[in-house]
This record gives C-alpha cells, sequence and structure tokens, in this order.
C-alpha cells in the first residue's frame, strides 16, 4: 500500500499523516487527527447519512401509534422495524465485506426508500381498516431489513484508515486514533439519535405523523450514495481480493481461531438495544397522560445530549485500566441511574433523570464497539460491525415489544422496569468479557 501525502485543509481524499511531522497532529488535537485521515467532508456526510435510520423506529412507533390510537400497536409495528434491520444488517455487512461497500450502499438505499414510503402508506390505509393489518408488519420488517449501515461500515472505514496509516508511519500513540475515531462515531451515533426523535417529535406534532417517514426517505435517497461513492471506500478491500495474512491491526491474535467471542458484544448491545427501546415506549406511555405520544422523542433526546457528550469525552480517558472495566463499571452506573426512571411524575423530572442516566451510556457503546473490533475475524469487520449494530436494533425491538406490552397492561412504572434489567444484563455480560478474554490473552 502506497503512502499518502499529508491533505491540505481543504481536501477531500482520506491520507494519511506522514513520519515527518509526527507531532502535528498531536499538537492540533486528537479529534483533528480525523479529518486527516478520512478527508474533511466524510465526517458531516456520515454524520448525517446515518439520521434516516435513527428516525425510523420512532417514527414508525409515532406513526402507527397516532393512527391506531395503541401504544402496543406501535411498539409492535417499531418490534418489526427492529427485527429486520437485525436480521438484514449482517447480510448487508457480509456482503459488505465480499462485494465491497458502495455497490451495497446503492442498493440498500434504492430499496429502503421504496420501503419507507410503502410503511407511510399502508399504516395511514389501516386507519380506516378494521384491527391490525399484517401488511403494516409486514413492510416495517422491509424497512429495517434495508436499512443502510452507515454507522458500522463507517467504523470499519475508519478501522482500515487508522490501521493503514499506521503501517505506513510511526506515530506517537497509534492506538489513540482508533480510540478517537471510534470516540467519534458514537457520538455521532447519539447525536443522530438525539436529531432523530427530535425531528420525529417536533414534525409528527406540528405537522403530520407521517411527515418524519417522508423525510427520512428523502435522506436516504440522497445521503447515503453520496456516502457510499466517498473515497474512503477505497480503504476497504472486499474479502475477495485479501491477501494471505492481511489483517486490520485492531484485530485481536486469536480472532480467527476464536469467532464466538464475538458472541459477547453482540450479546451487550442486544442489551443495550433492549435499554433504548423499552425506555422509548415507557416514555411515549409516560407522556400520553400529560402533553400526548408525540412529545416521546423530545424526552428521549435529552439522553442522547448528555450520552453524546460523554461518548466524546472517552477519547481523553487514561487507557490504563482497560476496555471490559470500563464496560463493566459503566454499566453498572447505568443500572443505578436507570432505577430514578421510577421516580419522575412531571415532564421536566423525567427530563433532568433522562439527562444523568445518559452520562454512563455513550463510553458503553464506545468500548463495546471497540471490544467488538478487537476480537474480530480478519476480512470480517463489517460482518461484525453489522452484527452489533443489529443486535441494539434487535434488542430495540425486544425492549419496544415488551416495554409496550407492559406499559399497555400496568403501566409506564412497569415498563421502566426493563431497562433497569437490561442495564444489569449488560454489566453481567462485561464480567462475563472479562474473564472469557484474559483467559484467551
Amino acid at each position: 500500500m502506497t503512502t499518502q501525502s499529508t491533505p491540505s485543509s481543504t481536501s477531500d481524499t482520506p491520507a494519511r499523516v506522514t513520519a515527518a511531522n509526527p507531532a502535528e497532529g498531536k499538537a492540533r488535537g486528537r479529534f483533528s487527527r480525523l479529518p486527516q485521515l478520512a478527508g474533511r467532508s466524510f465526517i458531516p456526510l456520515g454524520l448525517f447519512a446515518r439520521l434516516p435510520l435513527a428516525m425510523l423506529t420512532m417514527g414508525t412507533l409515532t406513526l402507527v401509534t397516532s393512527v391506531s390510537g395503541s401504544v402496543a400497536a406501535g411498539g409492535t409495528a417499531a418490534g418489526a422495524v427492529g427485527i429486520g434491520s437485525a436480521l438484514g444488517a449482517p447480510l448487508l455487512g457480509s456482503l459488505a465485506d465480499r462485494r465491497g461497500q458502495r455497490p451495497v450502499l446503492l442498493l440498500a438505499a434504492a430499496l429502503n426508500t421504496l420501503a419507507v414510503l410503502a410503511l407511510v402508506l399502508a399504516a395511514n390505509a389501516s386507519a380506516a381498516a378494521e384491527g391490525f393489518p399484517l401488511a403494516v408488519l409486514a413492510v416495517a420488517f422491509a424497512a429495517g431489513a434495508t436499512s443502510p449501515q452507515v454507522g458500522p461500515l463507517a467504523r470499519v472505514r475508519w478501522m482500515s484508515l487508522t490501521a493503514s496509516a499506521d503501517a505506513t508511519a510511526p506515530r506517537p500513540d497509534p492506538a489513540r486514533d482508533l480510540d478517537t475515531a471510534l470516540s467519534y462515531e458514537s457520538t455521532a451515533d447519539e447525536v443522530t439519535f438525539v436529531l432523530g426523535p427530535a425531528l420525529v417529535g417536533i414534525l409528527a406534532s406540528l405537522v403530520a405523523p407521517w411527515l418524519p417517514l417522508a423525510l427520512a426517505a428523502a435522506m436516504t435517497i440522497t445521503l447515503v450514495p453520496a456516502f457510499a461513492v466517498h473515497p474512503t471506500h477505497r480503504a476497504v478491500p472486499a474479502a475477495r481480493r485479501y491477501r494471505r495474512g492481511q489483517r486490520h491491526a485492531e484485530t485481536g491474535r486469536g480472532a480467527a481461531k476464536l469467532p464466538w467471542v464475538v458472541a459477547l458484544p453482540v450479546f451487550a448491545m442486544v442489551c443495550m438495544g433492549t435499554f433504548f427501546g423499552s425506555t422509548q415506549t415507557a416514555l411515549s406511555a409516560f407522556s400520553a397522560g400529560l402533553a400526548g405520544t408525540e412529545i416521546a422523542g423530545l424526552l428521549y433526546a435529552v439522553m442522547g445530549l448528555s450520552s453524546a457528550a460523554a461518548a466524546l469525552s472517552v477519547a481523553y480517558w487514561p487507557r490504563r485500566a482497560g476496555l471490559v472495566l470500563r464496560w463493566v463499571l459503566c454499566a453498572v452506573l447505568m443500572a443505578g441511574l436507570a432505577v430514578l426512571l421510577l421516580v419522575p411524575s412531571s415532564l421536566s423530572m423525567m427530563a433532568a433523570v433522562l439527562l444523568l442516566l445518559g452520562l454512563p451510556v455513550g463510553p458503553v457503546m464506545v468500548t463495546v464497539f471497540a471490544v467488538g473490533g478487537r476480537v474480530a475475524p480478519a476480512g470480517m469487520l463489517g460482518t461484525v460491525m453489522t452484527a452489533l449494530a443489529s443486535g441494539i436494533v434487535a434488542g430495540t425491538a425486544l425492549g419496544s415489544s415488551v416495554g409496550g406490552q407492559l406499559a399497555q397492561l400496568h403501566g409506564h412504572g412497569a415498563a421502566f422496569l426493563v431497562p433497569v434489567g437490561a442495564a444489569l444484563a449488560l454489566a453481567l455480560l462485561g464480567a462475563a468479557a472479562a474473564v472469557v478474554l484474559r483467559r484467551k490473552a
């Protein structure tokens, strides 16, 4: 692989910092190195191209709840989106590993746009039908299954870019570049999952419940293709072009022999998604008696604000303690703070609790993705990253469904017990990961 020169401040071409000036990036700050690696346009493009996916679950929940008058129906439809994404994401990731990211993302963008528009039409048509049409669940599943996996595939590009840069030029702390990139990516996820529900809440309450999904479809067909053809896609060769022995620097030495170890971070992401989905649905039930279900997206966005800030800070955390200890401690804190969800009786009190609860969420996301990258088999980063993302969405489906049923039968207080249990399970998985990885070290 040939060494590229350091880009100018206006370059959008992925590049590496040369050995001639190794201290320049450090002096300018850790996050200033990211545009040097990927090009300046990659960061905003990768940020907004994932926004439609952030709007899909909450948009489906809001639209179906609005037209059916049932939180349980909305949670079931949102769950269908999650199940579709959970099954479709690893398939898209595997295809991207084998065929390259560009053609897979272009195809997914076209199919997803059609599926989301069909979901809007089916949901509105169901308002005049008796019962809850299965067609709504079918198109919700299709919308989830075809969702372009921008966030996971962006992480794969960062992993390849930082590994390639490390191979061509000595730097003060090459692993820190990857930590910084993953911190940014988790922050980008959180920012979009703040903006996504916020847009859903604002547009659904001020205009119409169908508008957020229509906007998501429009953004998918424009932004995802732009991300697909960005020059950074060349940094990730298709698996069929891998040379013998070629692998990413962040992949653990024993990963190829122990692919089952990937199950630990994947199950952790299922717990994370269960936390998210049950919290969203419980907030819908909580806000229904106060200001309407549409305000739930705005409440949920409050947690994303603190989560995004905390995720961004991880790049500056000491690395001596290790990833797994960070995972366990943050998950335990999540569980303790989640208990506070049972306390509020007003929107302002709930907003304060959610702001506090978000603090450990972002760091857990950064950490579990980093662990997943380390244990991923060579040539399968796309598969593993999308499996982690699909774990989140599958958990969101589970949390939405269980939380919706509990809220319908026993009220929002019962639904808020689900995120507490999910956070505890996340901590237990972190402890299991500590034992397994120590034995295999």
